[in-house]
């Protein structure tokens, strides 16, 4: 079995069978199971092997992230010849069987033995070895190459990421200024009016939304206020709500009703709305001396109003939002805020707030929170129906923004 062997390989091929005979007789039978390292690369080697049965696999830089495999060798080829040519004997690579192999081993001074009788075996060898160098160099082209191809692929991945770095932080810069020139359109200073206490609190969902509010002066005796919430969130939102803002600012009158005043802006709304978004309104006319407050709805939550030591259901009538129809329906109301009152005005960003179970603040708790504070102050009374929508919330994400806009008339 291992003359028939030795006939097979190509190095063995100009020996005569008693060569071929007396080889054999010299040679010790190696078996290996699948996955058994025969030797490491840089280990001493003083063998040569003449594969009989199986396949072996050739590896550099073996249990290292580098390691791949340089060839799989089987019956009739031959291994173990580089060390055996080296002065420091040690192995170029590793070797490990690929499936259940059987090797026939030659000592070097066999080997020396076998290369003195019989020159041209040397000749055959440097062949083989000079195509293995070959193929070598040609597979350390290739690695080169892919490596190269890999690094390639990686800076043009770093040049897109850092372009993507770029253009995020110039619009988070350009979202900061949108969000600072939102912000100046909001009041900066509530009005100090004898008798009354206004308070807002605004908490965008992103960094701009749509939600506003104002409180316009209109003359001595009269303030207008105003809250809106913009369908939408976001940059497109915030700019159909500088377009509603700019709008009722430049309608707002004392001698024009709040219904009156909201169909001029939804009239302007309807030829500038190429986004088809909507806006849902409150715009009230304040009387400083009476208290009477005549609003307008559009669309919006009703208000709330706590007097006479309780709270005051509002009275629910149709409203619709503007920047859809060319005339809505619209909510008419005239409400006495007595001495001692407490009005909110808030967007539905209050009562849709969730929870981490996903239930929502919901009017019940809208309700307890404000009658809870509607003896302090405006600011306080935000503040604390707000702090109420917070905790309810107990960290789960804002989806909508949150106004609150709180008038307190003081007792005489």
């Amino acid at each position: 079995m291992v003359l028939n062997a030795l006939t097979k390989v190509s190095l063995f091929q100009s020996l005569s069978e008693d060569e071929l005979e007396g080889l054999a007789a010299s040679l010790q039978v190696v078996n290996l199971r699948a996955g058994q390292v025969l030797f490491r690369q840089g280990d001493a080697g003083d063998h040569f092997y003449v594969i009989q049965a199986g396949q072996v696999e050739i590896i550099k830089e073996m249990g290292t992230p580098a390691e791949r495999r340089l060839a799989l060798r089987g019956p009739g080829e031959f291994f173990g010849e580089m060390s055996l040519f080296r002065l420091d004997m040690q192995r170029t690579a590793s070797v490990r069987a690929f499936e259940a192999v059987r090797l026939l081993e030659m000592s070097r001074s066999d080997f020396d033995r076998l290369l003195t009788l019989h020159p041209k075996l040397g000749y055959a060898m440097v062949q083989v070895l000079s195509t293995r160098l070959n193929d070598s160099h040609n597979h350390a082209i290739n690695d080169l190459k892919e490596k190269n191809r890999q690094l390639m692929l990686a800076n043009e991945e770093l040049k897109a990421a850092q372009a993507q770095l770029i253009e995020k932080e110039r619009l988070e810069r350009e979202l900061q200024l949108a969000k600072e020139i939102q912000l100046s359109i909001l009041p900066q200073v509530l009005p100090q009016l004898k008798g009354y206490d206004f308070g807002a609190r605004l908490v965008s969902a992103r960094a701009v939304g749509g939600d506003f509010y104002d409180v316009i002066p209109l003359g001595k005796d009269r303030v207008g206020l105003v809250i809106g919430d913009v369908t939408d969130k976001g940059v497109p939102a915030s700019i159909f709500m500088a377009q509603t803002h700019a709008l009722l600012r430049a309608f707002a009158s004392p001698r024009s009703r709040p219904a009156e005043t909201l169909l001029k802006v939804n009239e302007q709304l309807l030829e500038m709305n190429a986004s088809s978004l909507f806006v849902t309104v409150i715009y009230g006319i304040l009387e400083i001396k009476t208290g009477l407050f005549t609003y307008a709805r559009a669309g919006h939550e009703m208000p709330l109003f706590f007097q006479g030591g309780a709270f005051q259901p509002p009275v629910f009538k149709m409203g619709q939002a503007l920047g859809v129809l060319d005339r809505p329906v619209l909510d008419e109301q005239t409400i006495s805020l007595l001495p001692g009152g407490t009005a909110l005005l808030f967007t539905d960003g209050v009562s849709d707030a969730v929870d981490p179970l996903n239930q929502a603040f919901g009017k019940d708790r809208l309700q307890a929170a404000f009658c809870s504070a509607a003896g302090l102050s405006g600011a306080e009374v935000c503040d604390e129906v707000f702090q109420a929508v917070n905790a309810h919330q107990a960290g789960a994400s804002q989806f909508d923004d949150i106004t609150l806009v709180a008038i307190r008339r003081w007792e005489t």
